[in-house]
């Protein structure tokens, strides 16, 4: 029986683990994480993806990564054979660094994204490696806290979840990160739904995701889609990109986001980037107003 084709969804978040061949270290000196670092920063500035949290393992290395249009495998492979092709240079090896498959689950961000972020920074504390996050180097967690500079890792996301102000957000992270094992916050465990095993997430979201998966590209544009929103709801551009939070104006943007996903015409990102809001707050519009309601 074949493997399982993976799921692209356009704007979805992953997470990705990569280990070493037969497990063994993929890191031989300090200077091999900046260079990960480096690779990984390219890699997604060309393929206009975002990383949300990562953590560099000695044999395996952990990614929430959103991606665009473009798909996950394309990002991974580039990543990967750069990183080897580096590391092999320096130390005149050959042969495989990386294992030839790497593990990807497609994750619901509304419901997972805190306690998946949680997982991957207390990897090295899981694994024995320190006692707190904070002092391990090679991961995102002491970016969170401002402590490192990373632009490549994108906490904005994560910290509109958290909180109004930066200050705010940093400070239920660092409440977030606390919290003792296993992590709820009212949210579900770290397993895959039990019929889709490339996904992280509940019925609804699986239902959402299959739809999204398998329906062909339409052939609309982002502004078709507003000039339609325009004669549906009898609202103008001017006022969708407006601040108002009326009633009429949110639904209208639901349905643009609804039909810019499932139709793959743009994602998430573009969309509020268009309408002059947040991605968080386009995923609360979406959430609170489903693809059934606006129709």
């Amino acid at each position: 029986m074949g493997r399982p084709l993976r799921l692209h969804v356009p704007g979805g978040f992953y997470h990705v683990t990569l280990r070493g061949n037969h497990r063994q270290p993929i890191f031989f000196d300090d200077a091999d994480h900046d260079r990960l670092d480096t690779v990984v920063a390219e890699a997604i500035d060309r393929m206009a993806a975002r990383v949300h949290a990562c953590c560099w393992m000695p044999n395996h290395l952990h990614l929430l990564v959103q991606i665009s249009d473009v798909p996950l495998g394309g990002l991974i492979l580039r990543i990967a054979s750069q990183f080897a092709r580096a590391v092999q240079a320096r130390l005149e090896t050959t042969g495989h660094l990386f294992e030839r498959r790497y593990h990807a689950v497609l994750v619901d961000a509304d419901d997972y994204l805190l306690t998946l972020i949680r997982y991957i920074h207390l990897n090295p504390v899981r694994a024995g490696l320190v006692a707190d996050p904070v002092e391990y180097l090679w991961s995102s967690h002491c970016t969170y806290l401002g402590m490192r500079q990373q632009p490549w890792v994108t906490t904005d996301f994560t910290f509109a979840l958290l909180g109004r102000s930066r200050d705010s957000a940093v400070a239920r992270y660092r409440q977030l990160m606390g919290l003792p094992e296993p992590c709820h916050w009212g949210i579900g465990k770290l397993a895959p739904h039990p019929d889709h095993g490339q996904i992280l997430g509940g019925d609804a979201f699986v239902a959402r995701v299959l739809r999204v998966g398998y329906q062909p590209k339409s052939r609309k544009s982002l502004d078709d889609l507003i000039r339609e929103c325009g004669d549906r709801f009898q609202v103008s551009p001017e006022s969708l990109k407006s601040r108002s939070k009326a009633q009429h104006l949110a639904t209208a943007r639901a349905w643009i986001a609804h039909e810019a996903v499932a139709g793959r015409i743009a994602s998430i990102c573009e969309v509020a980037r268009r309408l002059g809001r947040s991605e968080g707050a386009i995923r609360q519009l979406m959430k609170h107003h489903s693809r059934a309601t606006v129709h």
